[in-house]
């Protein structure tokens, strides 16, 4: 007889969602048990994403455990990446990947495009404390008029860029 399925809400219905999991892996396809297996696999999921989530991989960190798993060498990359010395410098992160280099990795190997955008150690500042404002384009960003020309261009763009994090979420 199948369980009461209910929202996934703390740690210990999670728990207790993934051993329900664990007894109905063996179920028959078109059974009770079976529906029920995929609607908590869908509430897993979910709460999973929401309490677990999970970043991008680093580019290069995909590009080689992509290569890893279809058993490929540096040479095999020459054909898509167009040279040695390129597949070489892209693997130690000398050379960043191109849009011709992204379109390829995509089509032959099945990266994501989305993971091979991604720069290598970028992300969003957990707070704005941690910003380094001496890396943005003050007077550029003040030129453009997003941010006026007079008074602390710094404070300017902090308060900025944290309006722009807080919309991003």
């Amino acid at each position: 007889m199948a369980s009461t399925i209910r929202p996934i809400k703390t740690e210990e219905d999670y728990e207790a969602a993934l051993e329900r999991i664990d007894a109905l892996m063996d179920a028959e396809e078109g059974s009770d048990d079976a529906d029920e297996l995929e609607v908590l696999a869908t509430l897993v999921d979910l709460y999973e994403d929401e309490h677990y989530p999970m970043d991008f991989p680093d580019p290069i960190e995909a590009i080689t455990f992509r290569m890893e798993q279809a058993n490929l060498s540096r040479r095999d990359l020459i054909p898509i990446l167009g040279s040695y010395s390129k597949v070489s410098e892209v693997l130690s992160g000398k050379r960043s990947l191109t849009l011709k280099m992204i379109r390829a990795l995509h089509q032959h190997l099945g990266i994501p495009a989305d993971v091979l955008l991604k720069q290598p150690g970028a992300s969003i500042p957990e707070t704005p404390e941690t910003m380094d404002c001496s890396k943005f384009p003050l007077n550029e960003m003040a030129k453009r008029g997003w941010i006026s020309a007079e008074g602390n261009l710094k404070d300017q763009a902090k308060e900025l860029i944290q309006g722009l994090i807080k919309r991003a979420g």
